[in-house]
Formats: structure tokens, sequence, C-alpha cells
């Protein structure tokens, strides 16, 4: 009895050892017919992809055409959008818009009233200093 289930516990895997080395050089085919079929189906998917961009870009243009049509007719100017600026060393900056440059303005301001404080106190202090030099109490 032990005997009976031993080989059928080693017999199922002998077999599939037995399987997996005659069939070397069968999987080794159906691999590089599964590669080829892989790069056939990346290639479609690639054009796939260019047709649709293509389709949404006449979309697009049609869509642009339709709007300065509408634009001509009831004498309406076109919204400039605002261009990416970049600075001396290639990094991109953001749009300059109405808000951020007046958020910008009430910075700098603001950092100018900081300094003219400073400075103001440091001249009070010196003549805080000088006065009490002068004016010893006896």
């Amino acid at each position: 009895m032990a005997t009976f289930v031993a080989k059928q516990i080693m017999g199922s895997k002998l077999n599939v050892v037995k399987g997996q080395l005659a069939g070397d050089n069968d999987n080794q085919e159906g691999k590089s017919e599964a590669d080829q079929e892989e790069q056939e189906r990346l290639e479609e998917l690639k054009e796939a992809e260019e047709r649709r961009k293509e389709k949404h870009r006449k979309m697009e243009e049609e869509r642009e055409k339709f709007r300065q049509d509408i634009r001509d007719k009831y004498g309406i100017k076109k919204k400039e959008e605002p261009t990416m600026e970049t600075d001396q060393s290639g990094a991109t900056l953001k749009p300059e818009t109405p808000g951020a440059l007046k958020a910008e303005a009430e910075n700098e301001e603001s950092d100018d009233l900081k300094k003219l404080k400073s400075n103001l106190e440091n001249q009070v202090t010196e003549l805080k200093s000088s006065v009490e030099e002068k004016c010893v109490l006896q």
C-alpha cells in the first residue's frame, strides 16, 4: 500500500520532469512565436494610438475653426493663453497672471516695509543708547 502511494506521488513528479526535458525545443519555438506575436501586438497598439491622436488633432482643428468663425461673427477677441517662460538655467517658470503679479507686488511691498521697520528700529536703539551714555544719572 505504501509503495503504491509512493509511486503515485513520485510518478506524477517524474512525468512533469520528463515532459519539461522533452518539451524544451517546443518551448523555445513557442517562446519565439510568443515574442513575435507580442511585438506585433505592441506595433498595432502604437499605430492605433497614432491614429487616435491624429483623429483628435483634426477634431480640435475643426473646433478651433468653428470657434474662430464665432469670434469673427461677434467681434470677440481671442484670449491669449499665458506662455511658459524659461529662466537662464532653463527651468520653466509659471505664467504671469494678474493675480500672481499682484501677490508678488504685495510681497515686495511687505519686504520693503519690513526693511524700513528694522532700519528705523536700529536707528532708535542707537539714539537711545547714545542718549543714555550722555545722560548719566548721579
